[in-house]
């Protein structure tokens, strides 16, 4: 017989806004806005044709879902025991890592060979999105991201700290003195990283470093870091890259710093639920990419 149940992504949502009181903290456990919580309990009351909470100035629960709550919490737990359950013969499969495309193809790729020399037994998979995982529903072991650190429920381990640098092809470059001098090639802005406020505009880089901006400054915008840096490389301008990402081209002479790099508060931080520490694959990455991370 078929099942009449609401969506499960309106029933998690509820669940974790019910258990927290809280449609900010179950945004944050679940690694969404509030909003789209708040548009998840009303797609689930209107499935059910009643109200879940109470709305004032303190969220509280109605009669009916705080009796329900219990409920539908053990059937999470009984289905993420389940799906574990189904999982336990993967410890055979390939080891699922999870990390933004500029990040898998700069700096994991490039090292890969590295870990399957030490590992020739682990087949080692790329899952490349800037999307959060859920590893609740994906098949995906590890990931690698890059922000503050902060994901609840998570183990989180930081890998990697990173720096912000000015770059330009070395034609550009030889034709820059001084900071004011960026004023007079085209600036390179790449878009993917407006959702970081601790990453510099160009704007804002000038004026820290003393640079009077004229108004109307409109950098040249990329909506993803490769694009920029193949238009840096093109010689299309100067751009602010993360140094981690352009190390190799630095390093071969194809890009020039123009002046030194500036530490960023966000850093690349390893993420996965706590027992994913108990595969032995997981285990074996962890270790080899903190030492690479390390050198």
């Amino acid at each position: 017989m078929a099942r009449r149940l609401p969506p499960l992504r309106s029933l998690r949502a509820f669940e974790a806004a019910a258990r927290h009181l809280s449609f900010a903290r179950a945004a944050d456990e679940l690694h969404v806005t509030p909003a789209a919580i708040s548009q998840q309990i009303k797609l689930l009351e209107g499935h059910l044709g009643l109200a879940l909470f109470k709305r004032g100035p303190q969220l509280s629960l109605t009669e009916g879902a705080a009796t329900a709550l219990p409920l539908v919490s053990e059937s999470f737990d009984l289905m993420e025991r389940a799906v574990e359950r189904l999982r336990q013969g993967r410890d055979h499969g390939p080891l699922v890592v999870s990390s933004s495309p500029a990040f898998a193809a700069r700096w994991l790729i490039p090292r890969m060979g590295r870990f399957q020399d030490r590992h020739p037994d682990i087949e080692l998979r790329l899952s490349a999105s800037i999307r959060l995982v859920d590893f609740a529903t994906e098949d995906v072991d590890l990931a690698i991201r890059y922000g503050a650190g902060r994901y609840p429920g998570m183990h989180v381990e930081r890998l990697k700290a990173e720096e912000v640098v000015p770059v330009a092809c070395p034609q550009m470059a030889e034709r820059l003195g001084g900071v004011a001098d960026l004023l007079t090639v085209p600036l390179l802005h790449n878009t993917a990283m407006d959702w970081d406020v601790t990453f510099p505009t160009w704007p804002a880089w000038l004026t820290n470093a003393g640079v009077t901006v004229p108004p109307g400054l409109s950098p040249r915008r990329f909506d993803d870091f490769n694009l920029v840096l193949q238009a840096v490389l093109a010689g299309l301008g100067a751009a602010l890259v993360w140094r981690t990402l352009v190390a190799e081209e630095i390093c071969a002479g194809r890009l020039v710093p123009l002046f030194p790099a500036q530490p960023l508060v966000n850093a690349y931080h390893l993420v996965c639920p706590p027992r994913h520490l108990d595969n032995p694959k997981v285990a074996a990455f962890r270790a080899w990419v903190l030492e690479e991370a390390a050198d």
